[in-house]
């Protein structure tokens, strides 16, 4: 049987290098997967997943009207997939989801998403409240705080560094914009 995965962290912990990683395995082993990724992250180029070590590859976007499991069955009228690997999976809708949980269930693929937890106030994106509800299996993907203790949350921040309390839940960006804490340390920024 199928299962759908998601593979959750905060920021700098390797998620789309790990994606990457995947999908060089199974193309190595002659198998073809079906790379997805937000449109809304263009930081790297349009149609790319990009890792900060440098490893990229070509990817489907996805917007908020995308029926993945739609384009799932079309590709496979011209193609096989052995795998399905979806970057940024905090930006999917329920519906994405339910539709990737579908292309798990129906068309017998493995999904694997892989995607942050929580945004930069603590609340769950909603393509992970639905992905932590509904899939086979969790992972998570560790990084550190500057304290070394486990990094769980992530802080949005100015161009001077300062905390960044409120703001639209889906902006874009990298090291410049966001830190990765631990709980401890991402209370002290936000609630201080």
């Amino acid at each position: 049987m199928a299962k759908l995965y998601f593979y959750y962290s905060t920021m700098n912990a390797g998620k789309s290098t790990t994606l990457l990683q995947s999908a060089f395995n199974y193309e190595e082993r002659g198998m073809k997967t079906l790379l997805l990724t937000a449109a809304f992250d263009d930081r790297y180029g349009v149609g790319k997943i990009s890792s900060r070590i440098g490893l990229e590859a070509e990817a489907n976007l996805f917007t908020e009207e995308t029926d993945l499991y739609e384009l799932a069955k079309e590709t496979l009228k011209t193609r096989a997939i052995d795998c399905v690997m979806v970057d940024e999976s905090q930006f999917l809708s329920r519906m994405q989801v339910f539709q990737l949980s579908e292309i798990a269930d129906q068309l017998r693929i493995p999904v694997l998403c892989y995607g942050l937890r929580t945004d930069f106030q603590g609340n769950l994106f909603e393509g992970s409240l639905h992905l932590l509800a509904w899939a086979d299996e969790l992972k998570e993907l560790k990084t550190i705080c500057h304290c070394g203790s486990k990094a769980t949350m992530v802080i949005r921040v100015s161009e001077d560094g300062s905390p960044i309390h409120e703001g639209a839940q889906k902006e874009i960006g990298g090291n410049d914009k966001y830190i990765a804490l631990c709980r401890k340390h991402f209370k002290e920024a936000s609630f201080a």
